[in-house]
């Protein structure tokens, strides 16, 4: 069972830092891609960072030069590196990732979603 396991939120003052952590457990052949994205209260959710398996990075524009994917193949982990923060940063941050997996009927991608860890940062 493959599973993405978040960790790293929490309680931050505006200015400062976090680092979300997003493993993957279980039995995999490869990562296509791991992505982050955020749901705030009352609002839908977005694409904050993208990794492709090539190493192609992609930010929304709200993030630019304060947040950084990155992703240690070894360890079938990727991070979410996030500096200079704010208060509209607030959301829970989800991990997604899509994943190959050897089956019966061959190598399959899948998609999967991690559930999430709060991210809050105060004024």
């Amino acid at each position: 069972q493959v599973q993405l396991v978040e960790s790293g939120g929490g309680l931050v003052q505006a200015g400062g830092s976090l680092r979300l952590s997003c493993a993957v457990s279980g039995s995999i052949f490869s990562i296509t891609a791991m992505d982050w994205y955020r749901q705030a209260p009352g609002k839908q959710r977005e694409l904050v960072a993208a990794l492709t398996g090539g190493g192609t990075t992609t930010y929304a524009d709200s993030v630019k030069g304060r947040f950084t994917i990155s992703r240690d193949n070894a360890k079938n982990t990727t991070y979410l590196q996030m500096n200079s923060l704010k208060p509209e940063d607030t959301a829970v941050y989800y991990c997604y990732a899509r994943i190959k997996r050897n089956t019966v009927w061959g190598t399959r991608e899948y998609q999967y979603w991690g559930r999430g860890t709060q991210v809050t940062v105060s004024s």
